[in-house]
């Protein structure tokens, strides 16, 4: 009989009713789209903020590597600056972890072509598109650290010297000299565009340091928060006594910033949205309060009790609710994609726990757009059977 009363309910006021789950349905669609982004932003932005290349840097402790890991610190191999890349590898290579996307040692010297002074760096070449995403190249990528005949040239190099991909360059360092051939021109932006990239054998043969082992720097791309890079460097730094491992701060500070603010933003952006809601479902329940009262009157005069009453209209009021949550959920995972390609350029997970968050905001806030209903418990019987 409940039931009975609540379908003839629902289908006696069609048109406000129908505007109301409009309200929800749209409401519900936007939130669901947001949580999604929400749950799923996080790992958006961190994919973004890789694309900015190396976040950690592994120097000798008080060197000013770890301020600037792309600018050579001296031109005399041999300097405090120097490490051994053995002990720094292998520990590195005990500590595990499938966020690291590239790491590559890098060791600087002042080489001279054509009578001219050249910074030179000596990395792994296979390593170097991983660690600098947006460089754009002219030529093609080396894809192995062994081959000593190929080097990446800066953009400012290369019109310095005329050269193009193809280009054989040889290189002299005090009594010694090297052969490479240009395999990609390279526009980074920064400094790295006035310095030549070959692999680090060539150049630690130039340069003879004290050991064949020596580099200037670890340069690492590890995905993940801010807070995730920080524990891992605090755990690496603390299984490398002597070293400096810390993230480069400006990355780690705006990724940070930028996912706090959009986080807030996003909460606030839900917390509107539920208002207004809200705000639209008090304005249809307010017309239909009006509507009913003579229903309630009739209810009354029958022998209904005010606590029937009132559970028969909060029913009404849920399922509206819980139907338009429900199809809202379903339109916010084409929602959330579609902003997912517009902001991100890469697809939004849909999660599944979003379905029953948006179910129950909505429910919800139907249930408080349904406060004018109270004003149906003060209907007298007799004012309704008297018409008035």
């Amino acid at each position: 009989m409940f039931l009975r009363l609540l379908w003839r309910s629902m289908r006696g006021s069609r048109g406000r009713m129908a505007v109301a789950l409009l309200a929800v349905i749209s409401g519900a669609t936007v939130i669901s789209a947001l949580l999604d982004l929400e749950f799923d932003i996080e790992r958006q932005l961190t994919q973004e903020f890789r694309l900015l290349g190396a976040n950690v840097v592994i120097s000798r402790a008080g060197s000013a590597q770890a301020l600037a890991p792309w600018q050579p610190s001296s031109e005399i191999p041999g300097s405090p600056s120097l490490m051994d890349q053995v002990p720094v590898l292998a520990q590195i290579e005990r500590m595990p972890t499938k966020d690291v996307v590239a790491l590559a040692p890098l060791l600087y010297i002042v080489a001279h072509i054509r009578d001219t002074p050249v910074v030179v760096a000596g990395t792994w070449l296979d390593q170097t598109r991983g660690l600098n995403p947006t460089w754009k190249i002219e030529g093609h990528w080396v894809s192995s650290r062994d081959e000593e005949a190929e080097c990446l040239i800066g953009r400012q190099v290369a019109r310095q010297f005329s050269v193009a991909p193809g280009t054989l360059l040889e290189m002299h360092y005090r009594e010694r000299s090297a052969q490479v051939r240009v395999a990609g021109v390279f526009d980074a932006g920064g400094t790295e565009d006035s310095q030549i990239f070959v692999n680090l054998p060539v150049v630690q043969k130039l340069a003879q340091t004290s050991g064949d082992n020596q580099i200037e720097v670890v340069l690492m791309s590890i995905r993940g928060t801010s807070t995730a890079i920080g524990r891992y460097t605090q755990q690496l730094a603390a299984a490398l006594p002597g070293y400096a491992v810390r993230p480069i701060q400006a990355v780690s500070r705006a990724e940070g910033n930028l996912l706090d603010r959009t986080r807030l933003l996003i909460a606030l952006m839900v917390v509107l949205i539920l208002v207004l809601t809200a705000l639209c479902v008090l304005a249809t329940m307010a017309a239909l309060a009006m509507e009913r009262r003579k229903d309630v009157g009739l209810m009354k005069a029958l022998g209904g009790s005010i606590s029937r009453i009132v559970a028969l209209f909060l029913a009404e009021v849920g399922t509206l609710g819980a139907a338009g949550g429900l199809i809202g959920s379903i339109g916010g995972i084409v929602l959330a994609r579609w902003m997912g390609h517009r902001v991100f350029n890469a697809s939004v997970n849909a999660r599944w726990d979003v379905f029953p968050l948006t179910i129950a905001l909505m429910v919800g806030v139907a249930l408080a757009g349904a406060l004018p209903l109270r004003l149906l418990g003060k209907v007298k019987p007799a004012v309704i059977l008297r018409g008035e």
